[in-house]
């Protein structure tokens, strides 16, 4: 990027809540059912027919507000947004403008550099969505109105963020604020989780903004970095060349890579916004309020500090353990087993999570239970069974989901620990090995590897590492 010129990026996010049914009526929210088939006259906005908010909408609405440390008001009012498409069968949508249910909130970022930043979050409303336009079935553009209805919080930041890697540590700090609240699934994918990202570019100690576009159809956290990337060297190259930006909205093309014009970019009153006259003021008293307070978890920042304190781990496990809730609780499960909180750590990051990547499942879906880890990092530890061992018997007990005791007793794996019989077996591989033995003895180090390896061979695995090296050293000091 050239250097003279500086970013400035807002991101507007879009979450589909997890609730049952839409936001004004019983409708399922379900996603993959038949196309048009969660459908009723209120979310198709036939004459006549009166909306009923959702009161789990207005609490997970607050949730989100409260854990990104934002003021939730007192009182918030829904506004119709009017635009005319096609997989919007009212000709409006509902969502809320002057009055948000929260505004001014923050959250902070950790750059790759180790520094931080404080985003500022402008708002978070609720409001419904749309339907899907559906253009790639070989046919005409047809439309499944599934989706009008289901609710969504919009989370739209102040225009605090400088680079494309910004955004796309707030989008992964959002989303995992989300599924810790478990108010979203942040699939993007399947359009659970959307962003618009509203680029400037000026030059660097400017006050002025420059002319912002906005950028939409990101479906993923890495498209949105490339994307923003695209857009910010798009307009640099515009200005070097003496032109000037034009406000309008872009399409991201993820096959090739660039961005093409969709539309001008509207302003708020493109959209005539008026309040709902069928809906009334949304009211938060202290008590309503208090009671989403208690009902907050442990967030992922107050979290990986506590791993911190808690567990005496590096910063790094930490920052990995605590990525998802369902993670960091499989790790306290183990943790609460063992007390060898390191090797807890290490299966976690690397047994566990590479079987989650090699099978792409969640943690969920993983059908190792937490207190078997932990009880085999404490045979380990109690010298029952060594390292080598737990590594083969690891795909045993998670095919089975059985005891790691009982394995090793019905394999008869127990590790061979008794000084006499390691000793013999010593002696033996240095009768077989006299001439080897003599350099080592004479101080060629790198040898004692392969005597190690000799008497690991010969136990099949099982003497104790440990106390093979222990006795071969004071067989050499002889």
């Amino acid at each position: 990027m050239n250097s003279k010129y500086e970013p400035v990026i807002g991101l507007e996010v879009h979450a589909q809540l997890l609730t049952d049914s839409k936001a004004f009526c019983s409708c399922s929210t379900k996603f993959g059912n038949e196309p048009n088939s969660n459908t009723c006259p209120v979310c198709l906005g036939h004459p006549g027919v009166l909306p009923v908010l959702n009161k789990k909408v207005v609490e997970f609405t607050m949730l989100m507000g409260l854990a990104t440390n934002c003021r939730v008001n007192k009182s918030s009012i829904f506004a119709r947004k009017n635009y005319f498409y096609p997989d919007l069968p009212k000709g409006y949508q509902i969502s809320q403008y002057e009055e948000p249910l929260c505004e001014d909130g923050v959250l902070r970022i950790t750059k790759s550099d180790g520094t931080s930043k404080e985003i500022r979050i402008k708002r978070i409303h609720m409001e419904e969505d749309a339907g899907k336009s559906i253009h790639d079935m070989d046919a005409d553009t047809l439309i499944d109105v599934n989706r009008c209805g289901v609710p969504l919080i919009e989370i739209v930041s102040e225009p605090d963020l400088r680079s494309a890697e910004d955004a796309y540590l707030y989008l992964n700090k959002i989303r995992q604020i989300l599924l810790y609240l478990g108010i979203c699934d942040g699939n993007m994918e399947e359009g659970s989780l959307r962003c618009d990202a509203n680029i400037s570019v000026r030059l660097k100690n400017s006050k002025e903004l420059g002319v912002k576009t906005e950028i939409k159809n990101m479906n993923s956290f890495r498209n949105v970095e490339k994307a923003i990337n695209f857009e910010i060297e798009r307009q640099i190259d515009i200005l070097e060349d003496g032109g000037k930006i034009i406000q309008q909205t872009l399409l991201w093309n993820a096959d090739n890579e660039t961005a093409y014009p969709m539309r001008s970019k509207e302003e708020a009153h493109d959209y005539r916004y008026f309040p709902d006259p069928d809906l009334i003021p949304v009211l938060i008293n202290q008590e309503w309020k208090n009671l989403i307070l208690s009902s907050l978890p442990e967030l992922p920042d107050e979290k990986r500090k506590r791993f911190l304190t808690e567990y005496g781990l590096p910063e790094y496990d930490c920052e990995i353990l605590t990525q998802t809730k369902a993670i960091a609780d499989y790790f306290e499960r183990v943790a609460n087993t063992t007390k060898d909180f390191k090797s807890a750590s290490n299966w976690v990051m690397v047994d566990v999570m590479k079987i989650l990547n090699e099978r792409k499942i969640s943690i969920a879906d993983f059908s190792l239970a937490p207190e078997y880890l932990g009880e085999m990092i404490n045979l380990i530890n109690d010298g029952t069974i060594s390292s080598k061992i737990a590594k083969e018997i690891f795909p045993i007990i998670l095919e089975s989901n059985k005891k790691p005791s009982d394995i090793i007793k019905e394999k008869n794996l127990v590790q061979l620990s008794d000084e006499s019989e390691i000793q013999k077996i010593i002696e033996a591989v240095i009768a077989n090995n006299k001439e080897q033995f003599e350099e080592l003895a004479a101080g060629k180090e790198k040898i004692f590897g392969f005597f190690v390896g000799q008497v690991m061979k010969e136990t099949k695995g099982k003497a104790n590492p440990k106390l093979v090296n222990d006795l071969l050293r004071k067989r050499i000091s002889k």
